[in-house]
């Protein structure tokens, strides 16, 4: 995999000391199981919105700045990010620092239960110095709104992807989408990704080719976050990254199709 955007455990092992690390977990789970060494704890909730109106989305630039300059971070760093669930929920981190105009970011191979068998873990919590956080423009984001969603339904340039569970498809999608459950790329072995030429195998099966433009929902953008950094790792040059996603889609009245 592309080290500049997925990190293998062994990366992080030689290069602990020249990157900030973020652990997404619960804050018990950071302190009561053990981290990465180093690494300074950002649980999930805390980066997510919780106004009633967008629950679940980008939490706001000035939330943000304040959040990831708390603990330690400024945007020029090289930041490494991982959980406990094959990296899902640190994906949702980087796409979200990415979204803010953070350019060096990685996912962590595997998440942390894969860490634990063969690196050193720690239970001392970093002293942090609070930094200043320049929120900044990207230069290409990703997002996407509603109405680029409705033209590439049309497109057939475009194939739009729903990461969800397959029940969750069945009972309703964006007209024309496919399917990919964002599990189908992970490696249940090794808990981080499945080796290259099998993720082109199963993207492939499911028509999702880099010759396509690829929009990607789910329902809270948790899980496209995951597909998102991966089809990125593998150069995929057009990935649109539809924020609010199937919760937007249907507060708006957009269609939807059953497999019924």
């Amino acid at each position: 995999m592309n080290e500049n955007v997925v990190a293998s455990a062994d990366w992080l092992a030689d290069n602990l000391d020249d990157v900030r690390i973020v652990d997404v977990r619960d804050a018990w789970e950071y302190d009561g199981i053990g981290h990465v060494p180093g690494a300074v704890n950002v649980p999930f909730d805390a980066f997510r919105s919780d106004d009633d109106a967008d629950a679940g989305m980008l939490p706001g630039a000035d939330r943000w700045a304040d959040l990831v300059g708390g603990a330690g971070i400024t945007a020029d760093d090289t930041v490494v990010a991982y959980d406990d669930t094959h990296g899902v929920f640190a994906a949702r981190f980087l796409v979200t620092a990415e979204c803010y105009g953070h350019e060096d970011l990685r996912l962590l191979d595997g998440d942390f239960s894969s860490w634990m068998r063969d690196h050193e873990t720690s239970s001392e919590t970093p002293e942090v110095t609070p930094a200043s956080y320049e929120v900044r423009a990207p230069a290409d984001s990703p997002l996407v709104d509603r109405e680029a969603v409705e033209r590439a339904v049309e497109d057939p340039n475009a194939v739009l992807v729903d990461t969800r569970d397959d029940w969750e498809f069945a009972e309703g999608h964006i007209p024309g989408a496919v399917n990919l459950d964002w599990k189908a790329l992970v490696d249940e072995a090794t808990r981080g990704l499945k080796p290259r030429e099998e993720l082109r195998t199963v993207l492939e099966s499911h028509g999702i080719t880099p010759d396509k433009r690829v929009v990607l929902y789910c329902n809270t953008a948790r899980r496209i976050s995951h597909t998102y950094v991966v089809l990125s790792s593998l150069g995929y040059p057009e990935l649109d990254f539809y924020e609010g996603s199937l919760t937007e889609w249907e507060a708006a009245g957009g269609p939807l199709e059953t497999d019924e």
